[in-house]
């Protein structure tokens, strides 16, 4: 009686002690071996029975790379930082550290090595942080590769860097746009906008009727490539959408056009629901969303929790244009709008409406007054909005400078996200005060892993030449009296953790800079 291979399979999952194939005996241990043996000749056979197939046609070539190759030192680093291996210990983990390296090979104009491409595209499917420095690296070879792999299509999605170009001209352009797959075409509408944005818009539009809603609303989400005043006409067109998020999705980039009728038509609503009376602000919010409310992109159900009032005033002030509000405030600044007190409890509402506002225009003197200066030592760290997207806007010196007061002052407790938005490699001030707050931390007698996501960051984010400072850090000691038994020991291991990394760090830099002597 022959076995069949799923016999033979079905025997290897279940194990040999509770069922066995024909031909296979003896006792368990004899029984494997037998099976293995049948398994070994079964793909013999399975192999001999392959019919052969016509070959598929050859892919063309792929495409030439003039851009420098890596130095040797650097090669090999990129290999050992593309194994993701985990520090353990005091050990760096090198897998946090590859888009940092990833980020400087970039900048410095290097090509991926060919034997690379696979490991660095397998790493940028699985991590989005990594895409667009790692695809940079690959080029032109690394979207050759891509485009023969299903599971590296994403690469063709990536936008600039990534989008394939064309060699046909607005010809080929036209004919990939009818008959590319979906990710080909998102790639081809992005490459398109960031040099020609009218040509995109024009190319979207020949489509845009037999578009599929998925498709739609991706399609007009990569108009924020390149947006601008001259595409208010479609989207306008596309605020009466079948589908709910491109109508949404519409919205939102008009309401990014100060000059454009929808800003105009939010504002108009959003000043008549404030004004500025004898005692301060006085908000009327709005007591029902009508059909235009609607239409130009108000949610008329509220979430869970918020009441609908509440709701639909929030989207009004966060679409209107900021800039609309001094003459509504007798010429005021933003400083000293915010400074009003305003009545009935409708500050912190009113005052999120404005923090979104500020991040969605980009407006630096709306973010910092709504900032502030860093709450004082002893009031309370309380903000309305996100305190680290208004900082995004600020230029990188005063985003520094603001975070490093905090955390001075209030410690790392409430100041992880604000620290993730600050420039690579933080400034002086700033890092001194993130050693200083951990060093405070040690002292009192906490466990280092209270501090794990500022730790992380700082083996990302502080400068290099702080390792001397932190090396100080690294002796044990005895633990304080009340602290927790052996946080000196843990945090002499994060300290030594840390320092080897920003030694680490500073070597891989070395090796990335052109005429530096091979370090590897």
């Amino acid at each position: 009686m022959s076995v069949t291979w799923d016999d033979l399979v079905g025997t290897a999952l279940l194990g040999t002690e509770r069922r066995r194939p024909a031909g296979v005996v003896g006792d368990a241990e004899e029984a494997a071996g037998g099976l293995l043996d049948a398994a070994a000749g079964g793909a013999v056979r399975r192999r001999a029975g392959v019919r052969a197939a016509v070959a598929g046609e050859r892919p063309a070539a792929a495409p030439e790379d003039r851009r420098p190759r890596l130095p040797e030192a650097a090669r090999r680093r990129l290999e050992m930082l593309l194994t993701d291996r985990a520090g353990r210990g005091s050990t760096p983990n090198l897998a946090e550290l590859l888009p940092q390296w990833l980020a400087a090979a970039r900048r410095e104009g290097y090509a991926a090595p060919a034997a690379a491409l696979p490991a660095l595209l397998d790493a940028a499917r699985s991590r989005t942080d990594l895409r667009a420095d790692a695809l940079t690296l690959a080029g032109p070879r690394g979207l050759w590769l891509a485009a023969l792999n299903p599971d590296w299509r994403f690469a063709l999605r990536a936008g600039q860097g990534a989008a394939p170009a064309s060699d046909g001209g607005a010809e080929e352009d036209a004919r990939l746009w009818e008959e590319g797959l979906f990710a080909e075409r998102v790639a081809l509408l992005t490459r398109i906008r960031l040099a020609d944005p009218a040509r995109g818009l024009a190319l979207l539009g020949s489509s845009w009727r037999a578009e599929r809603a998925e498709d739609r609303l991706l399609f007009v989400d990569a108009l924020r490539t390149g947006l601008s005043a001259a595409d208010e006409e479609f989207l306008e067109q596309a605020l009466a959408d079948r589908s709910r998020n491109v109508r949404a999705t519409a919205a939102e980039l008009l309401s990014a056009l100060p000059e454009s009728a929808l800003a105009g038509r939010m504002a108009a609503r959003a000043r008549s629901c404030v004004s500025l009376g004898a005692e301060g602000v006085i908000v009327e919010a709005p007591y029902e969303c009508d059909a235009a409310m609607e239409r130009d992109g108000v949610a008329r159900k509220p979430p869970s929790g918020r009441g609908e009032r509440a709701w639909w005033l929030g989207q009004l002030v966060e679409a209107a244009p900021l800039a609309s509000w001094p003459g509504r405030f007798g010429g005021r600044t933003p400083q000293e709008i915010v400074a009003l007190p305003v009545l009935d409890d409708w500050q912190p509402d009113l005052h999120a409406a404005w923090c979104r506002a500020a991040v969605r225009q980009r407006d630096a003197a709306w973010a910092r007054a709504l900032l502030g200066p860093p709450p004082r030592p002893s009031a309370p760290v309380a903000a309305i909005g996100d305190p680290a997207k208004l900082l995004s806007i600020l230029p990188a010196a005063e985003r520094a400078a603001w975070v490093a007061e905090f955390v001075a002052t209030h410690g790392l407790a409430d100041a992880f996200q604000m620290l993730g938005v600050c420039a690579v490699p933080w400034a002086a001030p700033l890092g001194r005060a993130v050693v200083d707050a951990l060093d405070i931390a040690r002292d009192a007698g906490s466990y280092p892993w209270s501090f794990s996501g500022v730790m992380g960051l700082a083996e990302r984010c502080l400068d290099p030449a702080a390792a001397e400072q932190i090396a100080v850090l690294t002796p044990a000691g005895d633990d304080p009296r009340d602290g927790a038994p052996g946080a000196r020991a843990y945090w002499s291991e994060a300290f030594q953790r840390l320092a080897g990394t920003l030694r680490l760090r500073a070597v891989m830099l070395a090796e990335l800079r052109p005429g530096t002597a091979d370090a590897g």
